[in-house]
Order: C-alpha cells, then sequence, then structure tokens
C-alpha cells in the first residue's frame, strides 16, 4: 500500500493539489519528541492507502510559515488542494482517520 512522502518546495503543490483524495501533511522536525511518536500512526495511516505527506520545517521554513506552523508536530488536512482541518500535537491514527474523512 502507500507511504508517507515526503514534501518539499518543490513537489509539495503539485502532490497536493493534484491528489484526488484529502491529503494529511505533518509538519514536524526530527528533534521534536512527539513528531517521532506520531510517525508509526501516521506510517499506519498511509498502509490503508491515505495519502500522508510530512514537512521537515527545518529544511522547509516557508511552507511552516505559509500555512502558520508555530507548534510542532502541526497537521493539516488538505481538500482539493486547500487546507481544510488543523491538528496539533499528538494524534492517534484513529483521529487522523476521522479528520481525512
Amino acid at each position: 500500500m502507500g507511504q508517507v512522502k515526503e514534501f518539499k518546495k518543490e513537489n509539495f503543490f503539485q502532490e497536493v493539489r493534484s491528489a484526488t483524495q484529502p491529503v494529511l501533511v505533518d509538519f514536524w522536525a526530527p528533534w521534536c519528541g512527539p513528531c517521532r511518536a506520531i510517525a508509526p500512526e501516521l506510517e499506519a495511516l498511509a498502509s490503508t492507502g491515505a495519502i500522508v505527506g510530512k514537512v521537515n520545517v527545518d529544511e522547509e521554513p516557508e511552507l511552516a510559515q505559509e500555512f502558520g506552523v508555530q507548534s510542532i508536530p502541526n497537521l493539516i488536512v488538505f481538500k482539493g488542494g486547500k487546507p481544510v482541518r488543523q491538528l496539533v500535537g499528538f494524534h492517534d491514527r484513529k483521529e487522523l482517520a476521522e479528520a481525512l474523512a
């Protein structure tokens, strides 16, 4: 099945806008403990066929700024290429799946 994608400035808008289903984007950083804790939940969700991507805020500060990310993990659901829901902090895969529905 699917896997968590790595989004960069170069592919973010193409990947998110061209998606025919909702996309969950995790804004994270390697030094963030809760970000590491949520990673298995994101991988499990991606394995079900959901489109899940990650943006490293240290490497892509422009993307983080564009979407008003001030604390991480910060998860944003995009539908039709537009942000429709935002979740901050740790959430389990059930909550994440419900946010995508």
